[in-house]
């Protein structure tokens, strides 16, 4: 059998058309631009219209990443969903977004680590890939957080919003090289001890509802920059590489402060850092892909780029990837 790896071919996002600025979110909770500035860097938020869900998201999302890739949707035989926000407890939302792209062929699933959920569905992918069990994935973070939030706790309902991002991959013959273009790495961890600092008080199997998100706030932000280093490390140390290699770090758009100090602890220079926080809020699975595709769009990223990808989320759940472009 023949060496694989599996490549990025394109990237592509969606965002719903209405925004909620913290001005807006004034008027709904005792809060101030101030305030969520300072503490977050979160200027704006999107959020899902009636009737929009998750998988709605998604199909733009995937649609997007689709043509950048110069793919036919056809052509996909993998469909790896991250969201912790899926249309309907069963089946996949995954499934709901093959069906809407027209496939009928290959299989597709959903994956569930929350805020790290890109992370863990492309190195899912990248297995599949790299296994020889699919030629082509599309790989989408999708979310609706609005749905679980709860708009009268203005220490959380400020951070969250809604989108989705999607990249195409492919298995390509070739080992993972610094040659080539390819995963390199990825590193996945998660710590179940940590779940009452940041989880969603419902479910189907414990109070029938969907619940409300909950979050201790100044825990998260104590574990997050020590997780975040220890993954990204292990990227440094399993490929021989250095801050001082990458081309760009694109971290999970949770809070600028979180990224700051993560990028300063491991000598990331500040303009390989992509920030888009400011401008979506925390997306939990859909941010990282949103923060890409920013880039790409802008047409910053170049073939050959070493590109460094990474998340933190309830659970906790924490990961990197590191690709060449």
């Amino acid at each position: 059998m023949k060496a694989l790896r599996s490549v990025f071919l394109g990237c592509g996002s969606y965002l719903p058309e209405k925004a909620l600025t913290n001005q807006q979110l004034t008027e709904i909770v005792d809060t101030s631009d101030e305030w969520i500035v300072q503490r977050t860097g979160i200027k704006n938020r999107h959020i899902a219209a009636e009737g929009e869900f998750t998988s709605h998201l998604a199909v733009n999302a995937a649609k997007a990443a689709l043509e950048n890739a110069g793919v036919d949707a056809q052509d996909i035989d993998l469909i790896v969903l991250a969201t912790s926000t899926p249309d309907n407890t069963f089946p996949a939302t995954a499934v709901a977004v093959q069906a809407a792209l027209g496939i009928n062929h290959g299989f597709a699933f959903d994956v569930q680590a929350v805020c790290s959920g890109f992370v863990y569905a492309v190195t899912t992918a990248d297995a599949y890939l790299r296994g020889g069990l699919a030629k082509r994935a599309l790989v989408i973070g999708a979310e609706t957080f609005s749905r679980i939030l709860d708009w009268e706790d203005r220490t959380t309902c400020v951070l969250f919003g809604d989108g989705a991002g999607a990249v195409v991959m492919e298995a390509q013959e070739g080992e993972p090289s610094m040659d080539q273009s390819g995963v390199l790495t990825c590193q996945l961890r998660s710590d179940g001890r940590h779940k009452e600092k940041l989880y969603v008080d419902g479910g189907p199997s414990t109070t029938g509802t969907a619940g409300h998100l909950r979050m201790q706030g100044k825990e998260v932000f104590k574990h997050a920059v020590g997780m975040v280093t220890d993954v990204i490390e292990a990227a440094f140390d399993a490929t021989g590489t250095s801050a001082e290699d990458l081309d760009w770090f694109v971290p999970h758009q949770a809070n600028q402060r979180i990224i700051d100090a993560s990028a300063k602890k491991l000598g990331i220079a500040p303009e390989k850092v992509v920030k888009t926080v400011s401008q979506h809020g925390n997306t939990s699975a859909a941010s990282i892909p949103l923060a890409l595709d920013s880039i790409v769009k802008a047409g910053k990223v170049k073939k050959g780029d070493l590109i460094m990808l990474e998340a933190m989320g309830g659970g906790f759940t924490w990961g990197s990837v590191l690709l060449k472009w």
